[in-house]
């Protein structure tokens, strides 16, 4: 397996920004891994903030897919487009952050001409695992419900979103339905047994300007509690990953969970995934989502454009055929009670 180090030069700005997040957001990190529910659910509200109404021109909508509601970008009724299931990250705990989250997957949706969901999955401590994945796997099902082939449907997440991305890839293979055209998971989380381990976690442990170590314990404890955190739902790091779609892996150099992404993608690899490998210096953890902070971060979004686009099938003129009726996909059957 070929791991690209990403060569280009980062910027002043870039670099000021990045002390500025080890300085305010690390800080806060911190304290949130070993707070109380109280604080937790206040954190959650404050962050989710309010939901835009358009976004690059494209319009969003909260709206509920297969009984899991979340933010939606673009025209929903365009089923001939490709689509894009973001899982976001917020270590379980958190939602996702509107203006930082959507204008993310909107900037995708524009440059893809793509139409996005976005799962608002159930959080811990309230919701612990399986919850999280539970909802993230009935929305997949609600893409193809909605009738979105499984060749068009691509899934990104970043964080703990990357950790669900794996693992709805897992239960995409065991249900045996139509797989997507490809994944993308970003800083992802793969180990779920261990704070200490892969080494970069402790290798990186100072230079990581956002991630306290500290913190994930707390995150550990609150998600999965007694479970295993060797079952490979909870830890994609030691999943099978036969079967999986082409995937495309994108880490920052000095982040704590750098390791996380290269021995999941080397099992991948191994395999016989199609894997695509990029480690980005300086930067920090899930930095694509900065793009309006770090202007180096479009350079990572467009790869993420080329990379999808290479893996689906191109968009059909309005003018050439009509937009594909919803059809149901019977052979899924009800999603089995949890």
């Amino acid at each position: 397996m070929k791991v690209n180090h990403k060569q280009l030069r980062i910027g002043l700005r870039t670099r000021i920004w990045i002390v500025v997040m080890r300085l305010f957001i690390k800080p806060m990190l911190r304290s949130l891994g070993v707070s109380g529910v109280r604080r937790v659910v206040r954190e959650q509200i404050r962050m989710a903030s309010h939901l835009p109404r358009h976004l690059y021109g494209l319009p969003t909508e909260y709206r509920i897919v297969h009984r899991v509601p979340g933010p939606s970008v673009g025209d929903w009724s365009r089923t001939d487009r490709t689509v894009i299931l973001y899982l976001h990250g917020g270590a379980f705990l958190m939602p996702a952050v509107p203006r930082v989250h959507l204008p993310f997957l909107a900037s995708l949706c524009r440059d893809l001409d793509a139409v996005g969901f976005m799962p608002d999955y159930r959080l811990a401590p309230f919701h612990k695992y399986p919850a999280s994945l539970d909802d993230c796997e009935r929305a997949y099902r609600g893409l193809l419900e909605a009738g979105f082939a499984g060749e068009r449907i691509v899934i990104v997440g970043e964080s703990a979103g990357g950790n669900l991305t794996l693992g709805l890839l897992q239960r995409i293979r065991r249900a045996g339905l139509p797989r997507p055209a490809c994944a993308v998971p970003i800083s992802a989380v793969t180990e779920m047994a261990r704070v200490h381990a892969p080494p970069s976690r402790v290798a990186n442990f100072k230079r990581d300007p956002i991630i306290p170590l500290h913190t994930m314990g707390g995150m550990l404890q609150m998600y999965a509690a007694d479970l295993d955190g060797s079952d490979p739902e909870l830890s994609p790091l030691y999943a099978d990953f036969n079967g999986f779609p082409p995937l495309y892996f994108l880490v920052g150099e000095s982040e704590v969970l750098l390791d996380d992404t290269l021995l999941a993608a080397q099992c991948a690899d191994a395999a016989g995934v199609d894997v695509r490998v990029d480690v980005w210096p300086v930067m920090p953890h899930a930095f694509p989502l900065f793009q309006s902070l770090l202007p180096e971060t479009r350079l990572a979004r467009q790869d993420i454009g080329e990379f999808i686009r290479r893996h689906t099938p191109q968009q059909v003129a309005p003018d050439a055929a009509p937009p594909l009726r919803a059809v149901r996909h019977e052979a899924l059957g009800p999603m089995p009670a949890q």
